[in-house]
């Protein structure tokens, strides 16, 4: 009987802190989340209805898409956003390419100064960008690759911090495999296709999605290398639209235009979401 009292008294305990966790963590998802309901309802609001709040409204009775039609008449937004699409996809493949080869190299390959150089590849994570930036500049412009893709790409194409993940989610796999692959006559290459690749698909996918991210929320690089608008991406076209498109006053149709770029991300995350956490998850094991 005791026991019961002792069992029922502990599961209320238990209600009750879920209860509070839950409560607290729907308090920080609104605060979270707020931000990007304000866009989006400030994007289907009119200009003289925002203007004429003189306290911020949480709702609108009127909504409007007029704002997304002068998103992409005002200013070439399809351009920026297929120029986007071209440098991301580039700078992804190029860079999950070149890392997924590095990791295997560290990982799996031997050769005299690995360690020493691991880790003067990690080291290059203790340099701020900014510093980067201006080396990178000054080359691509001496190479005259400004205001071209092959120059926005380029300082794109390797990741420390990916190879890292990569090469500790390699060294997951048992050596058995590879012994087993090199006895049966098996190429390096081919045992990185055939074998280490399907195993740690999760963390391939997850890098891909992250650096995808990482090249359409790229501002500083694009807006440093490229001043010919037939080349500005997404971030540039901000820009474009606050100072050439709709004028610093018009929020609203500067908000239907960061919606519209901030969608593909958003549906990205979530499809991929569950891929995102277990590939890091992946990464960040060992044994």
């Amino acid at each position: 009987m005791d026991f019961e009292k002792i069992q029922k008294k502990t599961d209320r305990r238990s209600k009750g802190q879920k209860a509070v966790i839950y409560f607290f963590l729907t308090i920080w998802a609104l605060i979270v989340l707020f931000p990007f309901y304000w866009m989006i309802l400030t994007s289907v609001k009119s200009y003289g209805a925002y203007n004429g709040e003189h306290v911020p409204a949480l709702f609108t009775l009127s909504p409007t898409l007029q704002n997304y039609k002068d998103a992409f008449t005002a200013v070439p937004l399809v351009g920026y956003l297929l120029n986007t699409v071209i440098f991301t996809a580039a700078a992804t493949a190029i860079m999950v390419a070149v890392s997924t080869l590095a990791a295997y190299a560290f990982a799996r390959l031997e050769f005299r100064g690995k360690n020493l150089v691991f880790t003067f590849f990690l080291s290059l994570m203790m340099i701020p960008s900014e510093l980067v930036v201006i080396t990178n500049f000054v080359t691509i412009t001496n190479l005259n690759l400004r205001n071209t893709f092959t120059g926005l790409v380029l300082p794109s194409v390797t990741s420390v911090f990916y190879i890292y993940l990569l090469k500790e989610n390699f060294e997951q796999v048992p050596d058995e495999l590879y012994r087993a692959a090199k006895v049966d006559g098996t190429s390096d290459l081919k045992y990185l296709w055939k074998v280490m690749i399907p195993i740690c698909r999760p963390t391939i996918v997850t890098i891909t999605i992250l650096k995808v991210i990482e090249c359409w929320n790229s501002y500083v690089w694009p807006r440093l290398i490229t001043d010919d608008p037939a080349y500005y991406l997404v971030s540039n076209g901000i820009q474009e639209i606050r100072e050439n498109g709709f004028g610093r006053e018009n929020i609203p149709a500067m908000m239907a235009a960061v919606v519209v770029i901030s969608v593909p991300l958003i549906i990205l995350f979530l499809v991929f979401r569950k891929k995102i956490m277990s590939g890091v998850s992946r990464g960040g094991l060992k044994g």
